[in-house]
């Protein structure tokens, strides 16, 4: 027990001195903190150059409250639980395996750095991409996990900051589920980790922006504006009635796995979940509302 109480102070104060260097005194270009204000600020621009729902403010309905989930969710989140829980997590797992004459290079298929940069980013990006569409199904299909996904289709108007509405015990679920597949393909370095990530970040961003956009024919690869927008939408067929659009970055996976549904356009339709009126409106409700829920 002593051993993870350390590993949970160490974890605080590490994370709590890089934060401080992110912010403070690094400016290098994989900086996290001055990269989500660039990205959002570039998507937002983008929005208000080129609005598909043309009457919809800049500050739409839930700005201000969306932009302080992007802000929580990406950094505060890590600094109160995520990291103590994930580096406890692993060291717990891993004694596990242990106790069994295993350890987590057991399950390493291939090392990542002995394959050619690219090869090894997109073969990470993949494993990673697909792990979290599987994850967010699960979001949708088993009702524990749907109660704390509502947060993020609380959303009823769409826009940049929408991307990162989500509760806290979402990361704790994809992490978790995360956790062996990225031990299968072995290391890699954090700096070309930082490219998927800010990727990602654009896309999603993207994904949730007021922007008419499918990107021709990559949208059968990529997720878009015109695909996501239905992963919203309040009211879906019976056939689709746990959701459909689960795709992150790419949108392959809802393609090959028949779970795409873009029936129309979906610019002007209503966004949100049966019985969303009665969804708690500020963001400490909405962060006990599973719990109420239970209750």
């Amino acid at each position: 027990m002593e051993k993870y109480i350390e590993i949970i102070k160490k974890s605080y104060s590490g994370y709590w001195n890089y934060l401080e260097t992110e912010i403070l005194f690094q400016n290098n270009w994989d900086n996290y903190f001055y990269g989500l204000i660039i990205v959002s600020f570039l998507v937002w621009m983008l929005e208000i150059a080129f609005p598909w729902r043309k009457d919809q403010s800049k500050f739409r309905k839930d700005f201000w409250l969306d932009v302080f989930y992007m802000f929580f969710n990406f950094f505060l989140l890590n600094l109160i639980v995520l990291i103590a829980l994930s580096n406890t997590a692993a060291a717990f797992f891993n004694d596990i395996l242990n106790v069994i004459g295993l350890s987590i290079s057991s399950f390493q298929v291939f090392d990542i750095d002995a394959l050619p940069k690219a090869l090894g980013l997109i073969i990470f990006f993949l494993v990673s991409d697909f792990t979290q569409w599987n994850t967010h199904r699960l979001l949708h299909r088993i009702p524990f996990l749907w109660n704390f996904h509502k947060v993020h289709h609380s959303v009823k108007e769409m826009g940049f900051a929408a991307h990162l509405r989500y509760h806290w015990m979402e990361p704790v679920v994809y992490k978790s589920l995360l956790y062996i597949p990225i031990a299968v393909i072995g290391g890699f370095d954090a700096q070309d980790v930082a490219i998927i990530h800010f990727f990602a970040l654009a896309v999603g961003h993207l994904n949730h922006a007021n922007l008419g956009w499918d990107y021709g024919v990559l949208k059968y690869i990529f997720n878009n504006p015109k695909m996501h927008i239905w992963h919203h939408a309040k009211d879906l067929p019976d056939h689709k009635k746990y959701g459909a659009n689960f795709g992150l970055t790419l949108s392959i996976w809802d393609y090959i796995f028949k779970t795409n549904h873009i029936p129309k356009d979906g610019r002007d339709i209503e966004l949100g979940f049966e019985g969303d009126e009665d969804f708690p409106q500020d963001f400490i409700q909405q962060e006990i509302y599973p719990i109420k829920l239970k209750k």
